[in-house]
């Protein structure tokens, strides 16, 4: 087995710069700016020849247990149960702080092998925040950059000399293999371009990204999934700040779930950091399979929730709507009613879309919105042969032709699905420029009652089939 080796210091040490540096990815926001980080992210690292997972963790404050940084604490506290070493990180530029020796008493108390990470000490005048760091009585500091790559040899010997050869190198085959492959990935994840994969496979980690406002129950609704309090929870609004990724196993089901910052109306989006937020967001939607869209019940349909959903489709992301706070709800069953009608009305882009009321505080509808997922997820890899297809056209044709556009008229000859996720279909037809939207789009909705395929893009391209004698005549002249 590979250990687990958890970044913890007080906020602004470079915690997550040096998490990025051992994943060998820009995987988790950086900023001037104290306290970036505030869920614990766990991933696959490498330090030259050890092959490890790594946790970063939010900046270790000593704060009341209600607040925001005490509940960020408690989430450090987690990853210092669940690692087996710890890097305990300090500034050597600015030398020790008064925390900086609560929390080493902490840390000891764990009882953890401990190695002392002095980063920044590339700046003038680490030298003495090195030596100060000897203070702390956890042993040797080891000087590093985490931002330029500096120090690093040291590091891994200190690893080494921490856990013991046996427990460093474990099983260094296979964790090779698993580290080779964390490091080819994007934002964090084993993520692979999701479109490339044709057939429906139900082995591999289904990829499912949860959206919303801020301050939908987006965080609350993961925990609520997974049975734990694995990410930072509060009425704060914008507490997620990184697209942090949880793994899960529903009904012998493999996931991932990748929690996002709430996304705001650009307008008021100012601070770099919450830009940085929201992009990370983004990538998540771009590489995921199934998104949940989770609305506040009580203030359903904003022009931001329709802006989300739209990206979501033109982005050929299979979505699924989550109706968050049911328990909140006074008379559910006209609600309901209400909720789906606007649903077919205001997201004409995939008609059918699966809307499931859920309570993330209660539990409530949770394997209904499970069963939607998979039942999307299926439906976005659908695919449909090319003799049912052409039959379908056929009546088509006979019934609704389309249109004559400058007194002639068009004629479709056949059609094919070219791919799946989302499914996309191949129509040929005599001039594709001049064919009404209109007519796409009626023959988009026939495709999607035809072949039972709701709530999913559905991508429909226009070809031309040439005149394989055009050139020839072009000759004889």
């Amino acid at each position: 087995m590979t250990f687990k080796v958890a970044i913890i210091g007080r906020p602004n040490v470079g915690k997550s710069t040096l998490f990025n540096r051992l994943v060998g990815r820009k995987l988790a926001l950086v900023d001037d700016t104290p306290g970036v980080t505030r869920d614990r992210r766990v991933h696959a690292a490498k330090l030259y020849d050890l092959h490890f997972d790594v946790i970063d963790t939010a900046g270790f404050e000593d704060a009341a247990a209600s607040t925001l940084p005490g509940r960020m604490r408690a989430q450090t506290e987690i990853a210092i149960r669940e690692a087996d070493l710890i890097f305990f990180t300090i500034d050597a530029k600015s030398g020790l702080m008064p925390d900086d020796k609560t929390f080493a008493e902490i840390v000891r108390k764990s009882g953890k092998p401990v190695v002392v990470v002095a980063n920044k000490a590339e700046a003038r005048g680490a030298q003495g925040g090195m030596l100060e760091a000897w203070e702390l009585g956890l042993g040797e500091p080891i000087p590093v950059s985490a931002e330029h790559g500096q120090g690093l040899p040291d590091l891994r010997d200190a690893v080494i000399s921490a856990l013991g050869e046996a427990r460093a190198f474990g099983e260094e085959e296979e964790d090779a293999d698993d580290g080779a492959a964390a490091s080819e990935v994007l934002i964090g994840e084993d993520i692979t371009d999701p479109d490339a994969e044709p057939s429906y496979d139900d082995t591999k980690p289904m990829r499912i990204a949860v959206v919303g406002r801020p301050n939908a129950g987006k965080s609350t609704l993961i925990n609520a999934l997974i049975g734990e309090e694995r990410l930072l929870t509060g009425p704060e609004a914008g507490i997620t700040r990184d697209s942090i990724s949880v793994d899960w196993d529903w009904h012998g089901r493999r996931l991932k779930l990748f929690d996002t910052a709430g996304m705001r109306r650009k307008a008021r989006i100012h601070e770099k950091l919450e830009v940085m937020s929201v992009q990370d967001g983004l990538r998540a939607i771009r590489f995921a399979e199934i998104v949940i869209i989770v609305l506040d019940a009580t203030i359903p349909f904003e022009k931001q929730d329709l802006q989300i959903a739209d990206l979501i489709i033109r982005e050929g992301r299979a979505p699924v709507i989550a109706f968050n706070k049911w328990d909140m709800i006074d008379h559910p069953q006209e609600l309901l009613a209400e909720l789906r009608e606007k649903t077919e009305r205001l997201l004409p882009q995939a008609r059918g879309m699966q809307a499931v009321p859920v309570s993330a505080e209660t539990g409530r509808g949770l394997d209904k919105l499970m069963d939607a997922v998979i039942k999307t997820h299926r439906v976005w890899n659908s695919r449909v042969s090319t003799g049912k297809l052409n039959r379908w056209l056929e009546g088509i044709l006979a019934h609704h032709p389309p249109p004559a556009v400058a007194g002639r008229r068009l004629k479709i000859k056949y059609v094919t699905q070219a791919k799946t996720r989302p499914p996309g279909f191949v129509v040929s037809c005599s001039r594709p420029d001049a064919m009404p939207q209109s007519y796409v789009r009626y023959l988009s909705n026939s495709l999607r009652e035809a072949f039972d395929m709701p709530g999913v893009p559905i991508r429909i391209a226009l070809r031309t089939s040439e005149n394989p004698f055009a050139g020839k005549a072009k000759k004889r002249r």
